[in-house]
């Protein structure tokens, strides 16, 4: 029969051992590379400021910047482009060169990207911070670079515009900014490339004078009708009347037209809806 005194202490002996143990044998097992494939992944761009390290080898950590020709000076490896590939692929291109030079047996190389420059896109027009901004992922969104300066202005209209070039041929398309979040809008939520550009325009205006109690230029909503810009207005004064309203339009030929309207009518940018006053 066993002691328990000597059956308590060999199970505090084995604790022990094992957790003196597993720290060690952590510490020596260097972390696994990840085996997972990078899907829109940043691609590294002229002007961006990286930072290149390979584990347990601190005397080939280089921060450095992608010069225009894309390329740069690695030790031992001297002249490497990485403009235009993506993390994933330019951390294997150190990693096979320091291998197939017996320089590291089995490098893990890691690059961080710390300043984005190489790709950018311009926000221009109606937005609160005009400006040229990175472009930090490779999906980036249209949603997402407007966000980044600051969503349109109260000036700014709904439909934007995103040009650039793609294939080598010049790109444009005008996107109606509510569209993006009804069913299915994600796929007009087009994705930004280097060198786009997203401009957002003035808000559409219609006119309103004469007697009304506001009258003054007014934002175009979306299916205002001549009943809606009068309450925008306001509504008539004490010397208005409905008989004597007309909206001037202008044409396709650029001649204005003198309209009668009824209160249910469309309304159009550039409108100018004239309330007469009263004779009786």
């Amino acid at each position: 029969m066993k002691h328990p005194l000597k059956s308590a202490l060999l199970m505090a002996v084995t604790a022990v051992a094992c957790c003196s143990i597993s720290p060690l044998t952590q510490a020596q097992t260097p972390p696994a590379a990840s085996t997972v494939p990078a899907t829109n992944e940043y691609k590294i761009g002229s002007g961006d400021v990286v930072r290149i390290s390979v584990y347990q080898n601190p005397d080939l950590t280089l921060e450095t910047r992608i010069t225009e020709a894309g390329i740069v000076t690695y030790p031992l490896l001297g002249t490497i482009r990485l403009g235009g590939l993506g993390v994933t692929a330019a951390e294997k291109l150190i990693g096979d060169g320091l291998r197939s030079g017996n320089f590291v047996k089995q490098p893990q190389v890691t690059i961080v990207v710390l300043q984005v420059r190489g790709n950018q896109a311009s926000v221009l027009g109606q937005v609160n911070r005009p400006g040229r901004y990175p472009i930090e992922v490779a999906d980036m969104r249209l949603s997402d670079m407007l966000a980044t300066a600051g969503g349109t202005s109260v000036n700014g209209s709904d439909l934007v515009v995103l040009s650039g070039t793609r294939n080598g041929s010049p790109y444009r398309i005008e996107v109606d900014l509510p569209t993006l979040f009804a069913p299915g809008g994600r796929d007009k939520d087009v994705v930004v490339e280097n060198g786009d550009t997203l401009w957002v325009d003035r808000q559409p205006l219609i006119y309103i004078y004469g007697e009304v109690q506001r009258p003054g230029p007014l934002r175009l909503e979306r299916g205002m009708t001549v009943l809606q810009a009068l309450a925008s207005g306001g509504g008539l004064n004490l010397r208005g009347t409905e008989r004597g309203l007309r909206v001037h339009h202008k044409g396709g030929d650029g001649k204005v037209q003198v309209l009668q309207p009824k209160m249910d009518d469309l309304l159009r940018e550039g409108d100018v809806v004239f309330v007469q006053e009263s004779l009786f």
